[in-house]
């Protein structure tokens, strides 16, 4: 696991953490405490990436408003 801090890493950093922890859980080679550490780390990992994706959608939604474009919604398919 990297010894740098969840809330101090960027998207891209903890996005490549979350994907060496479901590896290690996925091949299934580590101990049941050490899966249940591992998983606990992921769901660390997990929300700290939810959380930079919420907060880049919103600074988009922010300078689409600043643009007068339409804010929180997408184009209905067809139209």
């Amino acid at each position: 696991m990297s010894q740098k801090p969840v809330a101090e890493m960027s998207f891209e950093e903890a996005m490549a953490a979350l994907e060496q922890v479901v590896s290690q859980l996925e091949r299934g080679e580590v101990a049941l405490e050490q899966s249940i550490s591992l998983y606990e780390h992921g769901a660390e990992l997990k929300k700290h990436c939810a959380r930079k994706l919420a907060d880049a959608e919103a600074r988009v939604e922010l300078i689409r408003a600043q643009e007068g474009k339409a804010v929180g919604t997408a184009p209905a398919e067809g139209l």
